[in-house]
């Protein structure tokens, strides 16, 4: 969702099928530097996956699916309703595991120790 409305903001004369497949390369480029050895450093440094190794080719590629069902959600459902979608799994997911997009894209770049503080302790087994 979040790749459909910034290419939505910067490139609205591109046709869709070309949006969609720049959105593609662009998750895809992520999952390779999500799995390099500079952003798993960064993670077991910056937030609680102290002992991450990277994803899986699974996961990799079950995050390049999700992407593509967001945008594809994004772009048929009303803006309200696609926003509402977005906060709703953000706010669920931060309540159900401590956790989701905004937090993962903060703690990467900007970590704050009070997050990192509530997602330990809900930790099972801490």
């Amino acid at each position: 969702m979040v790749f459909y409305f910034l290419l939505w903001l910067v490139a609205r004369q591109i046709p869709m099928p070309w949006r969609f497949f720049t959105a593609l390369c662009f998750e895809a480029g992520w999952e390779i530097l999500e799995n390099s050895p500079f952003i798993i450093e960064r993670y077991r440094e910056a937030t609680i996956a102290i002992g991450y190794a990277g994803d899986s080719i699974v996961n990799s590629l079950s995050d390049i699916l999700m992407m593509s069902i967001g945008f594809f959600a994004a772009w048929k459902l009303r803006l309200r309703l696609a926003v509402c979608l977005f906060l709703c799994m953000e706010i669920g997911c931060a309540i159900w595991i401590r956790d989701n997009l905004s937090m993962n894209v903060l703690m990467l770049v900007k970590p704050v120790a009070a997050i990192k503080e509530w997602q330990l302790s809900g930790r099972v087994g801490k």
